[in-house]
């Protein structure tokens, strides 16, 4: 990967996307992830490029509905595997969760590869390549609607980073419960979902690993996080902080701190 200079002011951003760019070239990301990178970037600079205390919340609560969960799955894609391998990994063994692969826009080679950089990055297993377990997901259409019998279609609680509606439209109307990260808290994602962490997967999965380590294991503690939950008022809190945020821009009181393009 080609060198960026570490005082670039936007050297973390370019390497999100020097990852994304090598992972394009090695077949596990598609253009089209390429494309919904930048939208999530887009709205990562109204967040600030920072987590905001209602994704802390909200993280808390998704860690919370894992750790009670009889069975936890964390779906991957490309663009997850390419930029929070090792992470993942490390929060399905915090979990007690199977990683299984879902793509939108499958290939059977792309499937092997995202399982073998999860292999490589620690997974004993990864769910979601062999097709003796497939099954599908009613009323979807989508290439998404192929799951594994072992994994998603029997888990009770789905993580879906980077995740598109319909399937967590479809995921809930099976009964299951859906974390979803997505910077975007105005998605039909974000919206469907039981919990919404608005924020950069590269910052929310080592957020939630650190919770799952940290989080008391005591069942009624872990209830009682998910009963103070409520999904419509984190979203309208993570709204109100970039509305505030587009205000003070406006005012001119931040402009001298927003990054360089």
């Amino acid at each position: 990967m080609e060198e960026i200079p570490p005082d670039h002011p936007r050297a973390e951003s370019l390497i999100i996307r020097k990852r994304l760019a090598l992972a394009f070239q090695q077949g596990i990301v598609v253009p089209e992830g390429l494309a919904a990178h930048g939208r999530g970037e887009a709205f990562d600079y109204l967040l600030g490029e920072r987590t905001i205390p209602p994704a802390i919340s909200a993280a808390k609560a998704g860690i919370a509905l894992m750790l009670l969960a009889e069975k936890s799955v964390i779906s991957v894609n490309g663009n997850a595997a390419a930029l929070v391998p090792a992470e993942l990994v490390e929060l399905a063994k915090l979990t007690r969760s199977e990683l299984e692969v879902n793509l939108f826009h499958p290939s059977k080679e792309r499937e092997q590869k995202i399982a073998r950089l999860l292999v490589e990055s620690g997974a004993n297993q990864v769910l979601g390549i062999e097709p003796e377990y497939e099954t599908t997901i009613p009323e979807l259409s989508s290439a998404r609607r192929k799951v594994d019998r072992r994994g998603i279609a029997q888990a009770d609680v789905v993580l879906v980073p980077l995740e598109d509606g319909d399937r967590t439209e479809a995921l809930k109307r099976m009964g299951k419960k859906v974390i979803a990260i997505d910077l975007n808290p105005l998605s039909r994602t974000s919206l469907s979902a039981d919990v919404t962490i608005v924020d950069n997967i590269v910052r929310a999965l080592p957020l939630m690993c650190k919770l799952a380590r940290e989080l008391p294991k005591d069942k009624e503690y872990l209830q009682e996080i998910v009963r103070a939950f409520n999904n419509k008022e984190n979203l309208s809190q993570c709204l109100r902080t970039i509305v505030r945020r587009l205000e003070e821009l406006a005012g001119g009181s931040h402009l001298s701190q927003e990054p360089s393009r």
